[in-house]
């Protein structure tokens, strides 16, 4: 028996994998659902925003020591986390300029203040997007629903004790 629960979490695994290839490869228009407009993209597009978590968990799912890659990411650190935004709810606003992240949206929706960008951009379930660079932003929850996020990200040795988003 547990050998057919191992067969079909893999076949749910590469199902998931697959789905998301596939939207990855869907054709480009002017803006992909979730990315800012190129007509409003800008530096310091966004005034920062809610300094304070509201409404949010965020749970780490597991880590991953990245030390023994080599000297270059000796204390970084693989993090997987679980973020689930009520409506209302708040991810204050937050840097990447050392912490890389993707961002799956799992299901409602949300919407990212950006300062790279002069409009709110609305995340929907499904859709997955790269935290990286100088960036920085916070996130609101205008839905009716949670929004679920599932976020992975590099953390360098400075910031394990980080409690940023």
């Amino acid at each position: 028996m547990n050998s057919t629960l191992k067969t079909n979490r893999i076949s749910l695994a590469t199902l998931a994998f697959s789905a998301l290839t596939f939207a990855a490869g869907l054709p480009v228009t002017s803006a992909l659902a979730g990315d800012c407009p190129a007509d409003q993209v800008a530096e310091n597009g966004m005034k920062p925003g809610a300094m304070m978590p509201k409404g949010v968990t965020d749970t780490i799912i597991t880590t991953i020591d990245l030390s023994s890659k080599g000297d270059a990411w000796k204390g970084s650190m693989l993090r997987m986390r679980k973020l689930v935004v009520q409506p209302g709810g708040i991810v204050p606003w937050h840097s990447h300029d050392m912490r890389p992240a993707n961002i799956l949206i799992v299901s409602g929706s949300i919407t990212e203040y950006r300062s790279t960008c002069k409009v709110p951009i609305l995340h929907r379930a499904g859709e997955v997007t790269a935290e990286f660079g100088h960036l920085s932003h916070w996130w609101k929850n205008n839905g009716k629903i949670p929004a679920v996020l599932y976020s992975s990200d590099i953390l360098s040795p400075e910031m394990h004790d980080d409690a940023a988003m």
